[in-house]
């Protein structure tokens, strides 16, 4: 939630009109109607002010500040239309939707029998997770290679060159997840 629409629920909790809030805040008129519609933010000033006039404590007002308002997202698998080709032989497909607003980004990695991914490098800081889910790998990451099949995890730091290679007799799968969210 942004503040405005924090201060319009209080407001309206409190059966206030806009014009008693500008009364009791010392906050213009013009200046609380943008703040409530979201077309700016206000000063920390103008915050204190609003939250005194609402008979509240400043951090109260900022407590549900940044909280979407859907918390909880399916995606069926028909839905997901996300999906990037590797060299033909491997594919990524985004597990959620809107993932460069999300804390992490869920991929399913499918490697082609023999096929492997493109080799990637991130900017430092940035983490990746891998289960895989069937098949066996081989992770290339920086100058070392590990061999993982299926149900074997791996976490390790990304800003390290990497690359996933098929090394099964089949299609291999993998959920990667990356934290940040990076593409």
């Amino acid at each position: 939630m942004q503040v405005g629409e924090i201060i319009n629920k209080f407001r309206e909790e409190k059966k206030m009109t806009l014009i008693e809030l500008a009364q009791r805040s010392g906050v213009a008129l013009a200046t609380l109607s943008r703040i409530e519609n979201c077309k700016m933010t206000g000063t920390l000033e103008s915050h204190m002010k609003i939250a005194a006039a609402l008979d509240m404590a400043l951090p109260e007002l900022y407590k549900d500040l940044g909280h979407s308002k859907k918390e909880v997202e399916v995606q069926t698998k028909k839905a997901r239309t996300d999906v990037f080709v590797h060299a033909k032989s491997a594919s990524s497909e985004m597990l959620a939707s809107r993932v460069l607003d999300k804390k992490m980004m869920p991929v399913l990695i499918k490697i082609n029998k023999s096929g492997a991914t493109h080799k990637e490098e991130t900017r430092l800081g940035i983490e990746k997770f891998i289960y895989v889910l069937d098949g066996k790998i081989e992770a290339n990451i920086g100058d070392e290679k590990y061999n993982l099949n299926k149900d074997d995890t791996l976490y390790f730091e990304s800003s390290l060159p990497h690359y996933f290679k098929n090394m099964g007799s089949g299609e291999a799968r993998l959920i990667c997840v990356t934290c940040p969210p990076t593409l």
